[in-house]
């Protein structure tokens, strides 16, 4: 709390500062005093996010901090607040958007171009989910997160620390929709997505078995279920429900509706694989 009071005395200083001298200088000099100013409210409004919300946090502070340096304004964007001030709540709505919009400029970027099918592909997410007001400003935070740095280890330990763990896995499902939107999905993208994962905490096999939904081979469908070719009938009926529990929409409702319904379809391809592994095997 200390922190926060001393960086608000600084946002309150530099505010009067940049008053204080352009009372005193020519339209020149004024205009370069308000720009310096503007410089700070990149690293004063950084400051704050990292205190309050940690890297994410930090992040999303230093863009609003240059978006209002610019006079963009977002208006009901339901970025407020940090999503992640509090420790030890269960995880909200905010958290998984926030999460969301970070990772997805990271795998959007993992390949070195950003392409108009991967930005097509989240748009037609957030307008299905989220509604068309809600679209044009969660796009617009994603456009300025494209042009930042991103620190994936800094802000998936973060998201592990402060996410459950069925939130992370539909995390996961979303970034892969992302990487393979142009029907091709990248080495650097795939490398991009473990190594988020493998920060978020995800284990391999349900890392493999999410891959599994999208990147395509002879054993994609018993991927998915988490087991080999060699298990037995049994097994496969075992394995299935097992998944079946852990792959459930409603265990993602807490997050709200919009969520929930992008959960179904990591649950119809997991029953899609259930299906194709009996229709081999001639299971009823």
């Amino acid at each position: 709390m200390t922190i926060v009071f001393i960086l608000a005395g600084i946002a309150v200083f530099f505010f009067y500062l940049s008053n204080s001298a352009s009372k005193k200088q020519n339209k020149n000099e004024t205009y370069q005093a308000v720009t310096h100013k503007a410089g700070y409210g990149k690293w004063i409004g950084g400051g704050l996010g990292w205190a309050l919300g940690g890297p994410i946090g930090g992040l999303l502070g230093f863009m609003f901090g240059s978006m209002f340096e610019s006079g963009t304004k977002i208006e009901g964007s339901g970025f407020q607040g940090h999503p992640y001030a509090s420790t030890g709540r269960p995880t909200q709505s905010g958290d998984f958007s926030v999460s969301l919009l970070v990772l997805s400029a990271a795998v959007m970027k993992a390949d070195g171009v950003v392409k108009k099918s991967e930005l097509d592909y989240v748009k037609r997410f957030f307008v299905s989910n989220f509604g068309e007001a809600k679209t044009i400003q969660l796009m617009q935070v994603l456009k300025e997160l494209l042009n930042k740095e991103i620190n994936i280890q800094d802000v998936s330990v973060q998201v592990r620390s402060s996410m459950d763990y069925s939130s992370r896995l539909q995390l996961l499902h979303y970034l892969f929709g992302i990487a393979g939107a142009d029907r091709v999905t990248a080495d650097s993208e795939i490398l991009m997505i473990q190594n988020i994962a493998g920060f978020m905490g995800l284990n391999t096999a349900d890392f493999n078995s999410v891959k599994a939904m999208f990147v395509k081979d002879t054993e994609s469908a018993y991927k998915i279920l988490e087991i080999t070719p060699d298990a037995d009938d049994n097994e496969v009926k075992k394995a299935y429900h097992k998944m079946a529990i852990k792959y459930h929409p409603d265990k993602v409702s807490h997050l709200g509706e919009e969520v929930r319904n992008a959960a179904e379809d990591k649950f119809q391809k997991l029953n899609a694989a259930y299906d194709e592994i009996k229709k081999r095997r001639g299971i009823n």
